[in-house]
């Protein structure tokens, strides 16, 4: 396919690599030129110095940017000069309205949109084993997903426009209890006295096992938060989430007392630290 990418960040830059790598010819767009520069020769993709250069009759138009009005402006530029037909998958992390807003732009000019937020992080977008929730127009995500395939290994039609958002909402709730929990059982663990590689062998085995224990126990008992996904981008994606829950009535106590304690980390310095940090304000001196 002739495809567009919008937005060569740690998780676009591996995902249009991907989409290279798979025989695409794709045309990559990012605001920091120097960044497009950097991927076209390290990947063979093609450098667009403009949104409207990237999309020129592109049949697939990928975005992964930073948020609802960053979505609009690129989505709201790049239709026009789009081919007939042509699809806009999403991948950045949204409002379920702007996902609507869109869908309801780009069937007026004879495309597509589909709200596709991911999970799996960068890591899932370096080794192309991201999970994608997808909400619009089916058939139109049918033709999208052969390309989309070349980075993920799951891709869930949820319903119509927005609903892909609203799943993406359902797996921040999930995280923020769960890496809350692990900073609490890393911090006992650590107060008794136990060894926490110990701890981690003896109850990782069991019920408690999760990914976030896999993937951050043994880092977050060290202090160890350079890495992952950014606590400004949780934020963002819980603020989000409870923005929803207030309109559509869900009581979401838990999710916003954890973001409560995330603006902690980003009083603590940590807005880049990974979202395992939670743990860092429980070992801070009170």
């Amino acid at each position: 396919m002739k495809i567009a990418f919008a937005g060569l960040g740690v998780m676009g830059a591996p995902m249009a690599r991907h989409l290279v790598n798979a025989g695409h010819e794709v045309a990559g767009f990012n605001r920091s030129p120097g960044k497009v520069q950097a991927w076209a020769q390290s990947t063979g993709g093609r450098f667009a110095a403009t949104v409207t250069e990237a999309a020129d009759g592109s049949e697939l138009f990928v975005l992964c940017v930073g948020n609802d009005d960053d979505v609009r402006a690129v989505t709201t530029e790049a239709l026009p000069h789009l081919a007939p037909g042509a699809v806009v998958v999403d991948h950045t992390t949204t409002s379920a309205k702007v996902a609507r807003e869109m869908a309801e732009l780009a069937q007026g000019q004879g495309r597509f949109f589909i709200d596709a937020p991911v999970s799996g992080g960068q890591a899932g977008a370096e080794n192309g084993q991201l999970s994608v929730m997808a909400g619009g127009d089916a058939a139109a995500l049918a033709r999208a997903e052969p390309a989309l395939r070349a980075y993920s290994k799951a891709i869930k039609h949820m319903g119509p426009s927005g609903a892909g958002q609203l799943t993406k909402m359902v797996n921040q709730i999930a995280i923020a209890g769960v890496v809350q929990g692990l900073a609490e059982a890393v911090h006992f663990a650590q107060a008794a006295g136990l060894d926490t590689d110990a701890v981690y062998d003896a109850v990782s085995k069991g019920a408690a096992q999760s990914w976030q224990m896999d993937n951050r126990w043994k880092t977050a008992a060290k202090g160890q938060f350079e890495f992952g996904f950014a606590v400004d981008w949780m934020r963002k994606d819980l603020g989000l989430v409870l923005d929803e829950a207030r309109a559509n009535g869900a009581r979401l106590s838990l999710t916003a007392l954890v973001d409560q304690f995330y603006a902690e980390v980003q009083a603590m310095g940590g807005n880049r630290w990974d979202t395992s940090s939670l743990a860092a304000r429980l070992q801070s001196p009170r």
